[in-house]
């Protein structure tokens, strides 16, 4: 894609947006530090409950999904960490995380990865009449996107799908962006920009758009079928990292090398401050 090209919409249905109910409290359960960001605490099946309700609602809602990744870019750069504790949830997506509230509080902490959470949320949009937009990745995944969701989620209403420019975004494109989930009626947007880009992009539209948006990152990929899904020993045993790497040993075999020591470098430092 160029970086002149215009942003691939596709639409399904397009609803005129009715005025937005007033953001009423939702069980976003406790929250606890984490080297540089504020981490949910709480259940899997709480979060789903309340993004849902926030859907249903209309209210202008954000969740990040934090990893290794996240937590380390975040303590490099403040504006990122602003970005991401602005959010209205911040899940441990990575296990290391769950291992690190356990280490510093002694809680068990459940794990709740944007990849299981993107399956669970569709699942029940369909059930429920909620419609969904996805922002981000090229037409040609959101292509295979919207095939796999017509197989897996038979029911569910995408109000649409944008392809942007990969390129920083304009104010002007930004707005357009916001105006465009606004009319299609959409109750969830997934946003797959990769981080930090998507979290910068949802700090920056999340109280302009009555929808709940969700960095979902890499589960894009896995949901078109273009790329596998760890097994779930793997997952378990905090080795999906390993399983990515084989993957794509070129793109993450520098960020890992750089961001896991650091990462357990912060983390200890943190528990002997405690």
């Amino acid at each position: 894609m160029t970086m002149n090209q215009q942003p691939t919409l596709v639409t399904d249905r397009v609803q005129r947006a009715s005025k937005p109910t007033p953001p009423v409290p939702v069980a976003a359960g406790a929250r606890r530090s984490v080297v540089s960001l504020s981490v949910y605490t709480g259940t899997y099946a709480a979060f789903i409950d309340a993004v849902m309700q926030a859907a249903h609602r209309h209210e202008p809602r954000s969740a990040c999904f934090a990893n290794v990744h996240m937590v380390v870019e975040a303590r490099r750069d403040p504006a990122i960490a602003a970005a991401v504790n602005g959010a209205d949830w911040v899940c441990p997506d990575g296990v290391p995380l769950t291992w690190a509230m356990r280490l510093l509080y002694g809680l068990r902490q459940e794990r709740v990865a944007g990849m299981d959470v993107t399956d669970t949320l569709l699942a029940r949009a369909a059930a429920e009449s909620v419609s969904v937009y996805f922002f981000g990745s090229t037409p040609e995944v959101l292509a295979r996107i919207r095939a796999q969701c017509a197989d897996r989620f038979p029911g569910l209403v995408i109000a649409g799908m944008v392809s942007p420019p990969f390129r920083p975004a304009t104010p002007a494109e930004d707005a357009a962006a916001a105006a465009a989930i606004r009319a299609s009626g959409a109750g969830l947007v997934f946003v797959g920009l990769g981080c930090p880009k998507q979290e910068r992009w949802m700090a920056r539209l999340r109280g302009q758009v009555p929808a709940v948006l969700l960095g979902v990152g890499g589960a894009l990929p896995v949901l078109a079928g273009d790329q596998a899904r760890a097994a779930a020993w793997i997952r378990r045993a905090g080795l999906e990292w390993l399983f990515r790497l084989l993957l794509e040993p070129r793109r993450l075999l520098k960020r890992y090398a750089v961001t896991n020591p650091l990462y357990v470098y912060y983390l200890l430092k943190q528990w002997l401050r405690r």
